[in-house]
């Protein structure tokens, strides 16, 4: 898929956010509760990441440069730790606010309408997150996917919200009201600090998954046993694409073209296990001594264990 049909699913983000900031605040400013004042301001939130999202995926998708050889794909990282601090900068105001209404109770006006807006635009957020939810996994965009994880985070921070004001409604606890707003606080920073757990970690050219790290080492394992031998594997991750790199040993008898049609069999294989991959590979006789001195370059789980 292309970035600019990428961008249409930041579009259709940036849509859902402001048509929910809207009905959110309708059914704030109609019943009172902070409770439901709590979810429209992460609806703020989710406007300020979709805005975001756009920004980066359109960069993203600029091509690589003299400065950018590898293109500007970790323009992505920046979208999703830009959206956890907004979610914690909301977190925080939403705790304070439910804070002053544990202290100075007020009674809830027109809950049945005020409910009803705030179910229709749960709806709207549920509609949008599974789109991009999809679209997210199906293209390894972490910008789309972080999106969507935060506005299903909305969709159940909010019905959790319903229930709550409903049982305000119902049984006149108003003391539960400023209660759900601080859960849902403490339920979004949480997913805030994800957010950025991931970003930093991306930014600090992460690994790729370690399901996709066994899928090359069982792909190398068969090309084994004809023969040839791997070392120096390492991974990185840049956004929704992988970079791959990769020594491998043939017999010193072949000719180049037979080494060379032999490793794009290889790179074949990987790109095929590992969607968005780019792979360098490094050829090498496998009998020579001076071959095995960048050995030190394999990446091993026993030596991530004995740093560690």
């Amino acid at each position: 898929m292309h970035h600019a049909n990428l961008k249409r699913y930041a579009w259709l983000s940036i849509a859902a956010a402001v048509a929910t900031i809207l009905l959110k605040g309708i059914a704030w400013w109609l019943t009172g509760s902070v409770g439901l004042l709590s979810d429209a301001l992460e609806s703020f939130v989710n406007l300020a990441g979709a805005l975001m999202a756009l920004a980066m995926l359109s960069l993203a998708a600029t091509p690589a440069d003299d400065k950018h050889a590898y293109g500007h794909g970790k323009a992505e990282y920046f979208s999703s730790a830009f959206e956890g601090f907004l979610i914690l900068l909301a977190a925080f105001s939403i705790a304070y606010t439910a804070i002053d209404r544990f202290l100075h109770p007020q009674a809830l006006q027109a809950l049945g309408v005020g409910l009803a807006v705030s179910v229709v635009a749960s709806l709207i957020n549920l509609f949008a997150a599974r789109q991009l939810l999809k679209a997210g996994r199906a293209f390894n965009s972490i910008t789309l996917e972080a999106d969507a994880k935060h506005l299903m985070t909305d969709v159940w921070t909010s019905a959790g919200v319903i229930v709550g004001v409903g049982l305000v409604w119902l049984g006149g606890w108003l003391w539960l009201d400023p209660l759900i707003a601080l859960l849902v606080a403490a339920n979004i920073v949480w997913t805030g600090w994800q957010l950025l757990h991931r970003s930093a970690s991306g930014l600090m050219d992460e690994a790729i998954p370690p399901e996709q790290i066994t899928a090359i080492e069982t792909i190398l394992a068969n090309y084994r046993r004809q023969g040839l031998d791997f070392h120096a594997l390492r991974t990185r991750q840049a956004g929704r694409h992988a970079f791959i790199s990769l020594h491998v040993l043939v017999p010193g008898e072949w000719t180049v073209q037979r080494g060379h049609d032999e490793v794009e069999l290889i790179e074949a294989d990987i790109r095929a296990a590992v969607p968005f991959s780019h792979l360098t590979t490094h050829l090498e006789p496998i009998e020579d001594p001076l071959s095995q001195v960048d050995a030190s370059l394999e990446r091993s789980e026993n030596q991530t264990r004995k740093q560690s």
